[in-house]
């Protein structure tokens, strides 16, 4: 146990903390981090595709189902009234590599209950400000849209009011609510995050619509599993070093350190006492 006392040196602790560390970040923090991102990944991928082969169910039913139970991009119909003066406009959106803004306004049901819609992109003049934009069309409507979970809010920044109309950072139920001053109906998503429709394409006041994410699980399995390698990888380098380090001191002290090659047990032998009666006697020529 002598010879292992170099590693209570302190550069051999904060080597050995470093390492513990890194694996421990690697198996509970990095790897899970990147495999969760793949698994939510594939099942959104999952909901697209389903939606696009399903045929579009009426938006009052899953307003009143299972709120559990995820409907994000499934395609519904609806049928109501835009309501006139509701236009807010997306900031920081972009519409074939230019910058845009995205057109949202409320749509009351039938039953009264009033949706937030996305009535599209829309590019802006001069890469600085919203073009004109027509209102939506008035009297009873009957659109198809996709269902889209509300992307939350930025908390440093608020709507405001710009060349004449009112801005927002992101698409979310509960502050367009606030700023149109009208209660909006969160559509449920079997997740915490309240939805909204998306319009398709050639619906009654639609605009370029946003185009379906590509069903592509992207690099999150391989990077999750590269994380779990280096995971692995880190101690056993840690290993290698601490073996190499025992080699090193056991040359300095003169003991005879095993060859890493397959040399038979005689020849090993009368090579360490060829080289024991050398050194104490000197060679002979």
């Amino acid at each position: 146990m002598r010879k292992l006392t170099f590693l209570l040196r302190p550069s051999w602790l904060i080597l050995a903390l470093v390492v513990v560390a890194f694996a421990y970040l690697c198996f509970t923090i990095l790897a899970p981090w990147q495999l969760n991102k793949n698994t939510s990944t594939e099942h959104r991928n999952q909901l697209i595709a389903d939606s696009v082969q399903a045929d579009p169910v009426a938006v009052t039913d899953i307003l009143a189902g299972d709120p559990t139970t995820h409907t994000e991009w499934r395609k519904v119909t609806a049928t109501g009234t835009f309501l006139p003066d509701s236009t807010v406009l997306v900031r920081l959106r972009h519409l074939d590599g230019a910058p845009g803004y995205a057109v949202l306004a409320a749509f009351r049901l039938d039953d009264g209950r009033t949706l937030l819609v996305d009535r599209g992109l829309v590019a802006a003049v001069d890469g600085t400000r919203p073009p004109e934009i027509a209102e939506a069309p008035v009297g009873a409507q009957r659109i198809e849209a996709r269902v889209r979970a509300s992307e939350g809010v930025v908390p440093d920044k608020a709507p405001s009011t710009q060349d004449g109309f009112r801005q927002v950072y992101t698409i979310d139920t509960a502050q367009e609510s606030t700023v149109l001053g009208t209660p909006l109906t969160p559509i449920p998503t079997g997740t915490d995050k309240g939805g909204y429709l998306q319009l398709a394409e050639n619906q009654p006041g639609a605009f370029t619509p946003v185009p379906l994410p590509q069903l592509d699980a992207g690099p999150y399995l391989s990077y999750g599993l590269q994380w779990l390698a280096f995971g692995v990888m880190a101690p056993l380098g840690l290993g290698y070093f601490v073996f190499a380090e025992m080699r090193a001191r056991r040359r300095e002290r003169g003991e005879a350190v095993p060859d890493v090659t397959d040399q038979p047990a005689e020849t090993s032998e009368a090579s360490t006492t060829e080289a024991r009666l050398a050194d104490r006697y000197g060679r002979t020529r």
